[in-house]
């Protein structure tokens, strides 16, 4: 699919970044064995990375506003438009050397994401998409799933870490959702997680407390495919909230009732 300027604008950037990435991420897979460790290698990498989107996304489009995870949000002269940045998403897993992370960036206009953009490096998987034209993978257009038994789905989910205080919560969810399904995955990328329901790879995903740039991307992109999408709570907002469940049309209903309880 030949994409809008902004749509090769990202993808171009994402590209960049991801390639810079890689070469830092066959460097901590041999930091693991140091006394050291790669922990400030990688909030380096990560700071490197997002400044690096910055940069070559505000030369294309100065106007534009700037939100991302490593240097929070800048205003643009266009309060209508602004980039939602994830410069390295699934950094734990990239800390430890696992092979699953991404570099997400969205576009959002009057407040709705209209392209969004997930690069696995590692893998070389471009995940992409306009409102209104479909999400694509590489050169293959992508579709949710077809599955329509609970029964034979597999979700994904997060899990809290840290003591975070939504555990219990989260718990009852798996304790409605593991046995009604066919497997429930947790892979530490939230991008990917929504970029793997639109490719029918997942059949769900939901996950509440997350930031903007976790999410932005794959929204649209879940959404191009023919995902249902809602906030986990009805009546809230996806984006300001950070919550979100999301599913093919078939198991949506149930899903939505395993795991909200209702």
């Amino acid at each position: 699919m030949a994409g809008s300027a902004n749509l090769n604008v990202m993808m171009k950037t994402a590209r960049k970044v991801g390639r810079a990435l890689l070469k830092d991420f066959t460097e901590v897979e041999q930091l693991q064995v140091s006394a050291k460790g790669p922990g400030d290698f990688v909030s380096r990498a990560d700071r490197q990375a997002e400044q690096t989107i910055r940069e070559e996304l505000m030369a294309a489009r100065p106007s534009y506003g700037f939100v991302g995870e490593e240097f929070g949000e800048t205003e643009g002269e266009d309060p209508t438009r602004r980039w939602i940045v994830d410069p390295l998403d699934g950094t734990t897993n990239f800390l430890h050397g696992l092979p699953h992370w991404a570099v997400s960036i969205a576009l959002e206009h009057k407040g709705q994401v209209i392209a969004g953009v997930i690069y696995d490096p590692v893998k070389d998987e471009m995940f992409y998409a306009e409102k209104g034209e479909g999400a694509w993978m590489n050169e293959s257009r992508l579709r949710v799933s077809g599955r329509h038994k609970m029964i034979e789905c597999l979700f994904s989910t997060g899990l809290p870490f840290a003591g975070r205080s939504d555990l219990p919560q989260t718990l009852q969810e798996l304790a409605r959702v593991l046995p009604a399904c066919s497997g429930v995955r947790r892979f530490g990328a939230v991008s990917l997680d929504l970029a793997y329901v639109a490719a029918g790879r997942y059949d769900g995903f939901w996950e509440r407390r997350l930031k903007s740039w976790d999410i932005a991307a794959g929204l649209i992109i879940a959404r191009e495919a023919g995902a249902f999408v809602e906030p986990l709570t009805p009546g809230k907002d996806i984006l300001a909230d950070g919550e979100i469940i999301c599913a093919n049309e078939p198991v949506f209903a149930a899903f939505c009732k395993a795991v909200r309880g209702a």
